[in-house]
């Protein structure tokens, strides 16, 4: 399906500047004759015309001119319009110098080339800035309905964000002051908005300045810099608090990008530095197919995909209900990209053949997985079916369809498992090392911890219990666990995915273990209430599968350093095909027979380190 929003719009961009160049040109011979135009130059101002709408929209188009959004134009945007005016000048100054003398450009005068530079540069960026200087000048947004804001932060990216507020037609802020650490900045003016204070005066600026919201936008300072602003807003009797999280400027920031203030966002977790021309190569202008893509990881996933400009985007599941939601995003979101949501089962080998056979994804990020490890110890055969054998039809259907590169979407339960889940996952991971020696396709697996706020995660269980006031649930005092934020998990999982050879299992640096009595305590905190004053914590008992400490993701056979601070490729023996081939096998005879412990005994003859709790 064409996007033809997209395609009448360049079209109509293109017909502007042939159109301008054309104009540039009747002018500069008009100025340069002084008015009277000798008739014999005409044919000049035609072929000139003719000659540098070629050059000029060509350049224009490679220096992605017409692929701007003009509505967020900045200085960055200026000097790409700069380097394709000026270099289509040299080559169309070179070309008329060449065949001046020719009856082509016949006593061409080289002085209106100079002059229709000028004009050009003119017209295109009027052309281009209209938008924006309508925006800013005669279309300024209403104050009605918008809390009056503080934002804390003028960095690049509060200052962005700032400017993206000022000219928002609907845009709930209305900035009337900000915030900075730094004391040479106070009684700065930025964008008409006065630099009132630091953090600790926020409280007074509060009552001063009758605030009624707060923008936190420090997305790369110390998480306990952010942590006392959110208390200082809190002391100052603030209920609305938004953030701005850290997010790769592949586009311009939107009021969108705005968010409550969560506690992931106060966990100590240092900013992850991506490789986005890397990414960017790895995924523009191909087709990408996602599976699981209604989960947590999958939909987050889709919307990081589609960022890169892949030609095609298509998101599978089977939970109808995750897709249509995804569907209903992508509209909103991304109306110009090619995307196709596809309810599936990984299972079904025929409709995931006829998938691949359709659309050739040249990209695959299989995501899709039972991942609840209590769930799956009482159901080892859903287990083995899903993880294992699902698995195995995606990747068939890659190998068989040549996708260049199938990414594994693994866990660090995989390592010394535990539990029927984490077995099943290590077996996805050794399928992946036995595809990559089969065809064309590379295969590559990516290991990380806990998602913070996943679906079924401690961290929704806690939001609803403590929404309800009712007592907090935790397992055992001291139970510990590696926590990823969401956005920050599929970055490294596609920074992997770009940067795997085929073969590898990358591990991801998680940090430091949390301890989930903490984490309970800053979201009781977080909400405006007391840890065992106003809701109280109430400890259980460790589920079957689960262990008290999760071990660091290079446990077993040590990690080898990538280029990425933090991915590390682990270190595995080589997988016996053979015997895998046999064992998958008898694994899968036993799946009719539903017994629970001859499905552990088999998983344990193919993954030895396994131990069923």
């Amino acid at each position: 399906m064409f996007d033809f929003v997209r395609i009448i719009r360049k079209s109509l961009f293109f017909l502007a500047d042939i159109v301008a160049i054309g104009l540039a040109f009747y002018l500069a011979f008009f100025l340069r004759f002084e008015g009277t135009i000798p008739a014999d130059q005409f044919q000049n101002i035609f072929r000139a015309a003719i000659l540098a709408s070629f050059i000029y929209v060509y350049l224009f188009n490679h220096f992605k001119l017409y692929s701007f959004s003009w509505s967020y134009v900045s200085t960055v945007d200026l000097m790409s319009l700069t380097k394709a005016t000026t270099l289509s000048f040299v080559f169309f100054l070179a070309i008329v110098s060449i065949i001046r003398d020719h009856f082509v450009f016949f006593s061409f005068p080289r002085s209106t080339a100079f002059i229709s530079f000028i004009l050009i540069f003119i017209f295109a960026g009027i052309i281009r800035f209209a938008k924006r200087i309508y925006l800013q000048l005669l279309n300024k947004p209403t104050l009605e309905g918008k809390g009056r804001t503080l934002i804390v932060g003028i960095s690049d990216a509060g200052e962005q964000i700032l400017r993206t507020i000022l000219h928002s037609k609907d845009s709930p802020y209305l900035p009337i002051g900000l915030i900075d650490e730094d004391h040479h900045k106070r009684e700065d003016i930025i964008h008409g908005v006065k630099v009132l204070g630091k953090i600790d005066d926020i409280p007074q600026v509060v009552r001063n300045y009758r605030v009624e919201q707060l923008i936190i936008a420090l997305p790369s300072s110390d998480p306990r810099v952010i942590k006392r602003a959110v208390v200082k807003g809190r002391e100052a009797g603030i209920k609305k608090i938004k953030y701005l999280p850290l997010i790769e400027m592949v586009d311009g920031l939107t009021v969108g990008d705005l968010r409550e203030i969560q506690v992931q966002d106060l966990l100590g977790r240092e900013q992850v530095l991506l490789d986005v021309d890397l990414i960017r190569n790895f995924i523009s202008q191909k087709t990408v197919l996602i599976t699981g893509a209604a989960g947590s990881i999958g939909s987050e996933l889709c919307h990081q995909v589609a960022k890169f400009n892949p030609s095609f985007l298509i998101a599978l599941d089977q939970e109808e209900t995750g897709i249509f939601n995804l569907a209903e995003d992508f509209t909103d979101k991304y109306p110009h990209l090619k995307t196709m949501t596809v309810v599936a089962d990984i299972q079904d080998e025929e409709k995931v053949d006829r998938i691949f056979k359709t659309f050739r994804p040249n990209i695959v990020f299989h995501a899709a997985a039972y991942k609840h490890v209590p769930i799956m110890e009482e159901n080892p055969d859903e287990a083995v079916k899903n993880n294992i054998f699902g698995t195995k039809i995606i990747a068939d259907a890659a190998l068989k369809y040549e996708a260049d590169k199938f990414v594994f979407v693994s866990t660090d339960k995989a390592i010394n498992p535990t539990s029927v889940m984490g077995a099943t996952k290590r077996i996805g991971e050794m399928l992946c090392q036995y595809c990559n020696e089969t065809g064309k396709t590379k295969f590559v697996s990516v290991r990380f911890g806990n998602v913070l706020d996943s679906r079924g995660s401690v961290i929704p269980i806690f939001r609803e219990q403590i929404k309800k006031r009712e007592a907090v649930t935790i397992t055992h005092p001291e139970m510990r666990r590696y926590f990823m934020v969401n956005s920050e998990a599929c970055s490294l999982v596609m920074q992997a995915g770009a940067m795997g050879q085929g073969g590898e299992v990358f591990v991801l640096d998680m940090g430091k273990p949390i301890r989930i009595l903490e984490l309970a305590k800053e979201m009781i905190r977080l909400s405006g209430l007391e840890p065992d004053k106003d809701i109280p914590i109430v400890f259980t008992r460790p589920r079957p599968g689960e262990k008290l400490f999760e071990e660091i993701l290079n446990a077993e056979e040590g990690s080898v350093a990538t280029r990425h601070q933090k991915i590390f490729i682990a270190k595995l023996s080589p997988i016996n095909r053979n015997q895998l081939d046999t064992s998958l096998k008898t694994l899968r005879e036993l799946l009719d027979s539903s017994d629970k412990e001859k499905i552990q005994k088999a998983l344990q003859s193919i993954v030895p380190s396994y131990k069923a709790g």
